[in-house]
């Protein structure tokens, strides 16, 4: 069986770099069209980390490509069915990006995350635990970490800077950033898109905790959903049958590589260390498992 190809970094020469983000490089097609390569780079506490996790960048188009496919009927999104071989014309650019890499739509990106949490726990187990709200949702009083929500909640965020940490806003802030209808029209589709995530990955052994979506307009204003989508990178994914009210459950993510990282004295700033091999193929197990599971490839 052929090794799969790692790649930490793209470095194009059919298209201009656009931009590099933690895991994605974006190239510029033309008007209309850009190019994101997802790699096999991961990052934690918003550092970026030395090593790739082979075939991650694979995994997560595999995973995106299959919701983004599969929640069509409720909201465009940025995909365009063009092929690679159309604009990448040198053969081993091409075999390096298959599977890694689409030809999407340019749109313009809105400046919120859309975030949708479905059960207590992260930012908002202790926002719940100081004020007994999330993101200033008051929440039933009693609930345990963990804990399904009575029904899944909206909680936007604002998109930082690469390096940056995220900050949760009210839909009060969200309305005053984009607008009354828009921050409507988002909170209901990013709901409406969780909610039947959420009842499919069930059936398949995966609990969706709480994931982010990110969304853009064409030129008529029209709502895209764009970036990724329903991933182990922008979701917590926690598996059925370890699950348990009481206690942050294992995830799909990466749980080995938080765990490895906070057994070190490291200051949480760059230059992250280095991953132990374990490290690595555990994590890189756990992202194959979760699109086995999710798309039976």
């Amino acid at each position: 069986m052929k090794a799969p190809q790692i790649l930490h970094q793209s470095d194009l020469h059919s298209l201009p770099i656009r931009a590099r983000g933690k895991v994605r490089d974006i190239y510029d097609i033309d008007a209309d069209h850009m190019l994101i390569v997802t790699t096999d780079r991961i990052s934690a506490f918003d550092c970026i980390l030395p090593d790739p996790i082979p075939e991650k960048g694979r995994v997560l188009t595999s995973v995106a490509n299959f919701w983004f496919d599969k929640l069509k009927h409720i909201i465009p999104n940025q995909l365009t069915g063009l092929s690679l071989s159309d604009f990448i014309k040198d053969p081993a650019e091409c075999e390096l990006l298959e599977g890694r890499a689409i030809v999407v739509k340019k749109l313009r990106a809105l400046p919120v995350e859309a975030v949708v949490r479905g059960y207590l726990i992260g930012s908002g187990w202790k926002d719940y635990q100081k004020s007994g709200t999330v993101c200033g949702i008051a929440l039933p009083a009693g609930l345990q970490q963990a804990e399904k929500l009575p029904k899944a909640i909206f909680t936007p965020s604002t998109k930082a800077e690469l390096g940056a940490h995220d900050e949760n806003i009210s839909f009060e802030r969200c309305t005053a950033l984009l607008g009354q209808a828009l921050a409507e029209q988002v909170r209901t589709v990013s709901l409406a898109l969780y909610n039947e995530a959420a009842t499919y990955a069930l059936e398949r052994g995966i609990i969706i905790a709480d994931t982010k979506f990110e969304f853009g307009l064409d030129s008529q204003g029209t709502l895209h959903l764009i970036d990724e989508v329903l991933t182990p990178d922008s979701s917590r994914f926690w598996p059925v049958d370890e699950y348990q009210v009481g206690i942050s459950p294992p995830s799909f993510d990466k749980q080995f590589v938080r765990d490895y990282l906070e057994s070190l004295t490291w200051n949480k700033q760059p230059p992250a260390p280095p991953l132990p091999v374990e490290v690595i193929a555990k994590t890189a197990a756990k992202y194959r498992e979760a699109e086995q599971r999710l798309t039976g490839h």
